[in-house]
């Protein structure tokens, strides 16, 4: 198939509001999917936005039973697209949304695959934050996974609390716990050892991932490193709080 004429073609229909156009279903593989996505983001960066790093998706085995798919998969993060802890969303801005627990991570040099290991990428990391991550519905999701993958994985929002940036060499972060509360209820406790091995291992997956694409992790980019839990759905006029030991606490109110 021609990449570019899947850039082109799915990128009109995005400015129309159709996020997994049928005409396209069930032809774009997993790859091709990639640089489908990555065109996509070469011309939002053309028009104004900023490329801020990556997201790393279906990391948790609760979120791959939930969703259907038994992958990690990789998307990006615009500068348009963060927010800090406290902020309040439009909900009637927002597609089907719903949340992920996560860290993000901020890597201080440049990290190139294959071969990038978890204790490489720890020794790169400069700073980690506790984090939301909004996601759209925007269709089907398992329906069509290469299409889901070529429109982002679904990303909208990225909501980081305060950073730590002083970090032992010898930290895990598979170690860390999150609880989740909507609305003031607890509805969920996890560990970052239930991010396919830990968010560092998850941060070395995609470095390595991005390399089959020619492109490399670069320092100074955040990572969402990926979801401790399932997705939760957001109803209007939720009020989303997680809070990581020993990270912090992020927190969002949708109106």
């Amino acid at each position: 198939m021609d990449i570019q004429e899947a850039v082109e073609a799915i990128w009109e229909c995005r400015q129309q509001g159709i996020y997994l156009p049928a005409e396209w279903k069930g032809k774009i593989d997993h790859e091709a999917a990639y640089h489908v996505q990555l065109g996509i983001l070469a011309k939002q960066v053309k028009g104004g936005e900023r490329h801020v790093g990556w997201k790393v998706g279906l990391t948790a085995k609760a979120i791959q039973d939930q969703v259907g798919y038994h992958e990690r998969v990789f998307g990006y993060l615009l500068e348009s697209g963060g927010l800090s802890s406290g902020a309040v969303i439009e909900y009637d801005d927002l597609v089907a949304p719903s949340f992920e627990t996560e860290l993000c991570i901020t890597v201080g040099e440049t990290l190139k695959g294959p071969g990038i290991t978890a204790r490489d990428a720890w020794e790169t990391v400069t700073a980690v934050a506790p984090s939301l991550e909004i996601v759209e519905k925007r269709g089907d999701f398992a329906s069509d996974i290469s299409l889901s993958m070529a429109d982002n994985v679904q990303q909208k929002f990225f909501v980081t609390g305060a950073e730590t940036t002083s970090l032992p060499p010898d930290a895990d972060l598979r170690g860390t716990e999150v609880e989740i509360f909507i609305n003031g209820e607890s509805v969920d406790r996890a560990t970052g050892q239930l991010v396919m091995g830990g968010p560092a291992a998850s941060v070395a997956w995609l470095a390595n991932k991005l390399s089959e694409f020619g492109t490399r992790l670069e320092a100074g980019a955040r990572v969402m490193t990926g979801s401790f839990t399932r997705q939760f759905p957001i109803a209007q006029g939720d009020l989303i709080e997680a809070r990581f030991d020993p990270f912090g606490t992020v927190t969002a109110e949708f109106i």
